[in-house]
Formats: C-alpha cells, structure tokens, sequence
C-alpha cells in the first residue's frame, strides 16, 4: 500500500498544471530502495557557454517541464539491492556506484521501473545542466561557492570517489553534480548545439554509439573541467571507475 500511495502522487505530479506543481527542491522518497528525488521545475535557460570549448556552443535557449531529478548520484547499495551485483572499483554503500557503462544505467532504469511500476530514465542532458544552474544564468559550477565546497575532485579528492551528500548542494538541493563521478545523460554525442532540442528532450541523432556524460569526476585536476557548461563523451560500452549516473522520472 505505501507503493502503491508513493506511485499515485508521482503520477499525479507529472499530470499536473505547472501552477500547482511542488516547490521547487520537494523530495519524494522511493520506498523500495529509499533513493531521494528532487522536483526541478519548469522554465527556460540558456544552454551552453560562449568562453568554453566549441561543442559547447553555441548558446541556446532551452524552456523545458519540471521533473523528479535523484538528489544523489545513485549509490553502490541502491545499485546492488536492484541488480544483485556491484561493479564498483571504489567500494563503500553510500559511495556513487562506479564502472558503470551506459549501457548499464539505462538497464538499471529499465529494472528500477519493472520492479516498481513507475518509468525511471537517465536526464537528458538539457535536463541535467537546468537542473545543475538551478535556474541561475550565471553559475560556473552546480552551486554558489568555491569548487572546494561544491565538489569530489582533484583538489581534494585524494584521488577516490566519496559518499554522496559531503559537499554542498545547489539551491534546489541536489548534490554532487559537479564532481565525484561523470553523470551520464540520454544523449547521443553530436559536436555542437546546432539544431539540438529546444523543449529539454535527449538529442537522440548524432553519433548515438557515444553518449554525453556531464559534471567531471574525482579525477579532474581543473576546475575548469567541472564547469555546469562542460560536456564528457564515451562510448555506450565503457566502464570506467570516473562514471556514474544519476537517475531521473520519466513524464510520460
């Protein structure tokens, strides 16, 4: 019964006017693995960065739906209570699960909605750097404040993955988006924005064997490189102990 309530409200939120949706940061929590999501709320952006690299470019407006975004990076426990395994290199329950393909995120959704009834899917990737800026047009990285304070990586890292919520969130309370582990997103990897999605949706033509991961990992030795505009690419395949993912409700 307490999924079943949980699955009612999550469907009834994506069915609502945008005037009476949640504030933005309300969390839901998912009962069967405990795993946090945050409400991102509608608006419009611009995407991208004039002063980084050119597959960052150029800018565009991006007016997208709210939606439930994970507050956390999904987590080796929650990763081993769904699919039984847990592949990471950096071991530890509340550490982002690592050496994940894309591939086996997408799986994980798939599972994660088979085992409870409501559709999860990766963000795409409009998606992740709006919720990352939370709204701000200006923010270098996925909160107010110094790297140091917003993120796991080569500052302060000691070159390993950490649990998830240590750093400061962004103001709509999501953490560890920049930093920790790349995040993969839907994405198919094309080398600019030209012609990309305007309503928040996965860019889903373009070189589709390599998908678009965001935030940088505990390895980046730049701070540069962890930026809300900075974009990471790989293919479907690769498990690397730098990836992770964090989990999104689907609308429909």
């Amino acid at each position: 019964m307490k999924y079943l309530l949980w699955a009612i409200v999550v469907m009834m939120t994506m069915g609502k006017a945008q005037a009476e949706d949640p504030a933005a940061g309300t969390v839901l929590k998912e009962p069967k693995t405990g795993m946090e999501f945050v409400w991102v709320p509608g608006g419009c952006f611009l995407m991208g960065s004039n002063v980084g690299e050119s597959y960052e470019k150029p800018v565009h407006q991006v007016c997208l739906r709210g939606f439930w975004l994970g507050k956390y990076e999904v987590t080796q426990a929650e990763y081993q209570k769904v699919m039984g395994v847990n592949p990471s290199d950096f071991k530890g329950p509340t550490r982002p699960v690592d050496q994940i393909s894309w591939d086996d995120a997408k799986n994980f959704a798939d599972a994660m909605g088979y085992w409870t009834g409501v559709r999860f899917r990766l963000p795409s990737e409009a998606e992740w750097e709006y919720a990352c800026r939370a709204g701000a047009q200006n923010v270098t990285y996925c909160g107010e404040g110094a790297p140091d304070a917003l993120a796991w990586y080569g500052s302060n890292s000691d070159d390993m993955t950490h649990a998830v919520g240590m750093r400061l969130s962004n103001a709509w309370g999501l953490f560890d988006m920049s930093g920790n582990v790349w995040e993969w997103t839907q994405d198919c990897w094309n080398t600019s924005y030209k012609n990309a999605p305007a309503d928040g949706s996965a860019w889903l033509t373009g070189n589709c064997d390599r998908r678009v991961a965001r935030g940088g990992a505990w390895d980046i030795r730049q701070p540069n490189l962890i930026r809300a505009a900075k974009r990471g690419r790989g293919d479907h395949t690769y498990r690397l102990n730098v990836v992770g993912f964090r989990l999104a409700i689907s609308q429909h």
